[in-house]
């Protein structure tokens, strides 16, 4: 009769390794599935911005155009302090192949209520409507506060941004910047999953 050689131990802990690494990875891609999910139903929302219906005077804005372009007042009626902070975290960017592209800057209470109207009507309440857009009592976009960035400018400040005070406030938005001047010292604060869960969004 021959010997077995090699524990059973030892021929499982392969296997059972290899099934860990493969749960990890099926996790990993569950989890990125779902941070996309979230990306998509905000740039669904978001694309209104370049169909038309919102024209220049009330924030829609061209594709195309950057932190420069004083012309459009989605860009022009931006906070002085956010729009400083742009141009020069832009400027030191420019080196680097990197434009500050707006998709969506300042905008009016109509263009606001209309985007979030739809945002009701596309997935089907205002809770669910929360997690994507304002309503313009609450909106920093309605303020001048806030600015939605090409995916360059948004990349490029996601690793550079604190320096300008520039920070990513939601996580399902990672085009979505505001000032904040305290991160040049203390970097970004920790961001919301999504606008629900920003106090400043509760009436």
């Amino acid at each position: 009769m021959s010997r077995r050689t090699g524990s059973p131990t030892t021929t499982r802990r392969p296997a059972a390794a290899g099934l860990l690494v493969a749960t990890a990875a099926v996790a990993a891609t569950l989890v990125y599935q779902s941070a996309s999910s979230s990306v998509r139903l905000v740039s669904e929302v978001l694309r209104g911005d370049h169909t038309g219906r919102a024209v220049p005077d009330e924030g829609g804005l061209p594709n195309g155009v950057t932190v420069f372009d004083d012309e459009y007042p989605g860009v022009a009626n931006l906070a002085p302090d956010l729009i400083g902070a742009l141009r020069a975290a832009a400027a030191d960017a420019s080196p680097e192949g990197v434009e500050f592209r707006v998709n969506s800057g300042w905008r009016s209470r109509e263009y606001q209520n209309r985007l979030r109207r739809e945002a009701v009507a596309k997935y089907g309440s205002t809770r669910a409507a929360a997690r994507l857009v304002a309503t313009a009592d609450t909106s920093a976009h309605v303020s001048g506060n806030a600015v939605d960035l090409g995916s360059g400018a948004a990349a490029w400040l996601s690793a550079h941004g604190a320096a300008y005070g520039l920070c990513q406030i939601y996580r399902n938005e990672p085009w979505h910047y505001e000032l904040r001047p305290e991160a040049i010292e203390n970097g970004c604060p920790a961001m919301y999953p999504d606008p629900a869960h920003d106090p400043r969004m509760r009436p």
